[in-house]
Formats: structure tokens, sequence, C-alpha cells
């Protein structure tokens, strides 16, 4: 594996858990299983989904997991930090797949990048 530490780009993706991916081959699927399937099948590095517990947007429609609120549309993050050149290799490709949400883009510095050692 080629050393990935340094200077490198973190992107968040703040969808709903209910939205569907609107174009491509992952067409109708979770949109945040659809980012991450294509994600991984341009090489990124790597990703995390996080569900947030709470949340609005452009909407300004507060979703929330509360009991007396219950929504199904649950805020999520998708993260991926790689570097600038793949960031913007795929942006192209989830601007046809997200049909609402936030994208946004910022300077991150990798100190440690590495995978579990394999028990043999």
């Amino acid at each position: 594996m080629k050393a990935f530490e340094g200077d490198r780009t973190l992107m968040r993706i703040f969808i709903g858990e209910s939205d569907r991916c609107s174009a491509g081959p992952h067409k109708g699927k979770p949109l945040y299983r659809a980012l991450l399937e294509m994600l991984r099948e341009h090489g990124c590095a790597g990703a995390t989904v996080v569900q947030g517990i709470a949340g609005f947007g452009a909407s300004a429609r507060i979703h929330t997991g509360s009991l007396l609120r219950l929504s199904m549309d649950l805020p999520v993050i998708v993260e991926v930090v790689d570097e600038d050149a793949r960031i913007q290799e795929v942006l192209p490709l989830m601007d046809e797949m997200i049909g609402g949400g936030l994208v946004t883009l910022e300077k991150a510095h990798v100190v440690l990048y590495r995978a579990e050692p394999c028990e043999e």
C-alpha cells in the first residue's frame, strides 16, 4: 500500500436515510448505500456512513428519532477522506445520484492510515 499520510481532502455528504439514488447503475438503492458502493468502485481510500439522531436541512423540517416525532428519515452523513484529485473525479457522478442534500469539502491532514494486521 502506498503512503497515504499527509494533506488530503475530507468530503462530507449530508442526506436523509430514506433518500434513494436518482440515476446511474445504483438507481433506486438507498442513497447512502449507492454512494458507498460508487466510492469503493472508484478506488476511494475508505468511507464511513454515520446516522444522526436529529437534524434539519434546506426544507427546515426537523427529522428526529424521538418517540414523540418518530421519523423514518433520520440524517445520514457519508464521510470520505482521499486525495483531492480522487474527490474531484467522483463529484460529477455524485451530482447525478443525489436529488437533495449538502456536500462539503475541507482540508484534512492524515496522520495514520493502515489496515488491521491479519492473523494467520
